[in-house]
């Protein structure tokens, strides 16, 4: 059964970032399956976010975000700042879901499963 990866960004209550993906303060990682199913994966602290940003957008931040989020095909977001457009050229693919719940935004997710699965080649 094909499936994709995706790491939603959330601050440290669990709710959806609403600021930019690579600020969030965790990642929670999801498989989303072709038939609509979503498994939890874990939980993951964003080391990124102590990348001493030089400039706003900058791509060492991106590239410590990327590392990080490898196994991953989809980064969903509240919002997205000036790195969205590495993360297209990266071969990921962003989903910026407004300030929705943690709930919300998978279910936006779970409505756009054969998009994203195959978008990701999944």
């Amino acid at each position: 059964m094909k499936s994709v990866r995706l790491a939603l960004g959330v601050n440290s209550r669990g709710e959806l970032y609403g600021e930019h993906f690579g600020d969030s303060d965790f990642f929670l990682i999801y498989e989303l399956k072709e038939d609509g199913t979503l498994s939890f994966l874990e939980k993951r602290k964003n080391r990124a976010k102590l990348v001493e940003e030089r400039e706003h957008g900058d791509p060492e931040k991106f590239k410590a975000v990327a590392e990080l989020l490898k196994d991953v095909h989809v980064f969903v977001a509240g919002r997205m700042g000036p790195n969205y457009l590495r993360v297209r050229e990266a071969g990921k693919i962003p989903l910026i879901v407004g300030r929705k719940t943690v709930e919300e935004a998978l279910e936006e997710v779970r409505s756009r499963k054969s998009e994203l699965i195959s978008a990701a080649g999944g």
